[in-house]
């Protein structure tokens, strides 16, 4: 008899906590913090191996690459003329008086529609990115418009909500901001269009052509015109040939070294 009224306890009690919910000590708030910190953690861990450079990702602090750059704009609706034409290059190389974003990036121009990348860490690897090289010259481009600073191209402003575009027909149309890639500076057809996020479009490579435009949406984009002789200028700013020959001489000068050459003589120089 005994037997058979703990067996009713015990399923009368069963039945009383069908549906209850197992709490923790001091409710739920604790456990709901604790997922709250992990999944916080899963997140800063991915965004930490996405955002530190690596020594092993191109380009390094020991790479010096160039890419051919140009800011292109599209014909003003008051011009006599509807093509578009590819603004001044940026002045100033940043060393001459020597630039606080020079000192912290490594990266700068040379007057030559080049940029040239020779990075610090802060550029180098999955930080080589075009924002780089508009922070050191004091430039912003988004979608909506591109500011030049006042030692640049006149601190012009080119405003989609202001700034009109002609476009291929001289019909007046409104203006969008694009930026176009080229993976190689020798070869046109292997382009790539971004029209946001401009600043985190990555400096992937060696040999990269960038034409920042601001055209008609349907507008085509032409590739800077430095692409044409990219390796030659890139060759000026490490040390390369540079020679001067007057018809009748002969001349050889390694790489490094400068030479003039009258005509007749016959001249060896070394760098």
């Amino acid at each position: 008899m005994a037997n058979g009224s703990s067996a009713k306890r015990v399923a009368r009690l069963a039945q009383k906590g069908k549906g209850k919910k197992v709490r923790f000590q001091g409710g739920t708030l604790f456990p709901a913090v604790m997922t709250i910190i992990v999944v916080l953690g899963i997140v800063l861990i991915g965004y930490a191996r996405e955002s530190a450079p690596s020594k092993n990702t191109p380009p390094t602090a020991n790479d010096h690459w160039h890419v051919a750059y140009g800011f292109y704009r599209c014909a003003d609706p008051s011009s006599s003329t509807n093509d578009g034409k590819f603004l001044d290059n940026l002045v100033g190389n940043k060393e001459e008086p020597l630039d606080p974003n020079f000192i912290k990036y490594g990266i700068h121009s040379h007057d030559d529609g080049v940029l040239h990348w020779h990075p610090s860490a802060l550029a180098s690897g999955n930080r080589a990115k075009l924002g780089v090289f508009f922070d050191v010259y004091g430039i912003s481009v988004t979608k909506d418009k591109i500011v030049f600073p006042d030692d640049q191209n006149g601190g012009v402003t080119y405003d989609v909500k202001v700034d009109k575009c002609k476009d291929s027909k001289g019909k007046t149309v409104d203006a969008v901001v694009k930026v176009v890639v080229w993976d190689q500076y020798d070869d046109p057809s292997q382009k790539k269009l971004f029209i946001t996020d401009f600043d985190n479009i990555r400096i992937k490579k060696d040999g990269l052509a960038i034409t920042i435009a601001y055209v008609a949406a349907d507008a085509d984009v032409p590739i800077p015109p430095t692409a044409t002789n990219l390796p030659e200028l890139g060759a000026k700013d490490q040390g390369g040939v540079t020679s001067t020959t007057i018809a009748g001489a002969t001349s050889t000068t390694i790489a490094g070294a400068t030479s003039t050459t009258i005509a007749g003589a016959t001249t060896t120089s070394n760098g």
